[in-house]
């Protein structure tokens, strides 16, 4: 695969630029597949780019000694389903050990931290707040500011950009991995940002180095970019599935199915006793910019949450006009639509609907009757809070 690409990925930049921070080194990496990027296929000026791994740069760069690697939810190859709990093991392309940080514990132990002199993070994240990676970057950096090691952020894009940010914002009594700080659904910053937000506003201890993009706007999608999409998990295959996970993700609290085990999970939603036309019907009618929505019927097949396997599914699928459409407030209509379509039906997964809402305010609202505008009245001034909290923060 070729391409000439405009954004250069922060491990491109460390190994060009910054590989001073790692030379000479025992180094650690949290990383999976997502961790690529383009680099010269051979030794002429002239000669195309091809997709590297970070896993195989670090480990044939001169002066660096790549110790150790850890895996997050999806495991290092991003093969598993959610929730699916990942063993450690050997890589068998390096012969280095991975430490598993979504079995037997979410963070590093000591143990798997004994004699690094650097922790480095380079993954891809989704933009939602409700994505673990970001979790486990959290989890990882305070497990080496306890340890005395610095950690390092390779950044990447938001993939659906930086500057757009939209949701309700988690109330920290509801703070769990899929959600740990006072952030929106739609959080526009970059890993690396984050991380620094993390030091700065939430309390993590620890020596923090971020190497930057090149050529990243921050009104760029991922497509935009140069840089491929990589799924970063088995259902969140395309940047369209991402734009509207900050808002369906909210149905795996639901009966409903998201599409899981469809080829556009989080890009349709659907119960075997909905209308999907009347349905469709309704949500258009809320006249919602940049998207716009269509009866759909779907069939899960190796969905991994339960949810209608092998069964026709029918609902409504969103069709995005621009990258900026705001899928949590289009999420809220939906639920509340779909809620009242549903009748007996409707059942809630309460503790992890009211864990990805980041506040059990949601679906009490929705259960005691009140319309969409009084469900979200909050929510632009959540979110202007939040960019004037993140502003410091930002790098692009």
């Amino acid at each position: 695969m070729q391409a000439t690409a405009t954004v250069r990925a922060g491990i491109e930049v460390l190994l060009s630029d910054s590989v001073h921070l790692v030379h000479g080194k025992r180094v650690g990496l949290v990383t999976n597949h997502t961790g690529i990027y383009w680099r010269a296929s051979g030794q002429d000026a002239g000669a195309p780019r091809e997709l590297g791994n970070t896993i195989d740069a670090l480990y044939a760069a001169p002066d660096i000694e790549l110790v150790a690697l850890y895996g997050p939810e999806h495991g290092i190859r991003g093969e598993e389903q959610a929730g699916a709990r990942i063993e450690g093991g050997i890589d068998a392309r390096t012969g280095i050990p991975i430490h598993s940080l979504y079995g037997r514990t979410l963070r590093p132990t000591p143990e798997m931290l004994e004699g690094l002199d650097v922790l480095l993070f380079d993954m891809q994240d989704v933009g939602a707040r409700y994505y673990t990676y970001v979790s486990t970057m959290a989890y990882a950096m305070e497990a080496a500011g306890e340890r005395g090691i610095p950690f390092v952020v390779l950044d990447r894009p938001n993939p659906i950009r930086g500057d757009v940010v939209q949701g309700n914002v988690l109330d920290p009594q509801y703070s769990t991995f899929v959600g740990l700080y006072p952030v929106p659904m739609r959080h526009g910053m970059t890993v690396g940002e984050l991380a620094r937000m993390y030091v700065g506003e939430f309390g993590i201890d620890v020596e923090l180095h971020v190497v930057p993009l090149e050529g990243w706007r921050r009104d760029m999608t991922i497509s935009e970019s140069g840089l491929p999409w990589v799924a970063p998990s088995p259902n969140m295959p395309t940047l369209e599935s991402a734009l509207a996970y900050p808002g369906t993700c909210l149905f795996e609290g639901t009966p409903l199915s998201v599409g899981r085990g469809t080829e556009r999970a989080f890009q349709w939603i659907g119960a075997p006793w909905l209308d999907g036309p009347a349905l469709a019907a309704a949500l258009n009618r809320y006249g919602f910019e940049g998207v716009s929505f269509e009866a759909v019927t779907f069939t899960p097949t190796n969905a991994g949450d339960g949810k209608f396997e092998g069964q026709e599914v029918h609902g409504v699928r969103l069709l995005h006009e621009r990258s900026d459409y705001d899928a949590s407030k289009v999420a809220v209509a939906m639920l509340l639509e779909a809620h009242a379509m549903s009748g007996g039906r409707w059942t809630w997964r309460e503790a992890h609907f009211d864990r990805l809402a980041g506040t059990d305010a949601l679906r009490l609202g929705i259960e005691a009757g009140r319309g969409f505008e009084g469900l979200t009245a909050a929510w632009d001034q959540e979110v202007n809070h939040f960019e004037q909290l993140r502003a410091p923060y930002l790098i692009y």
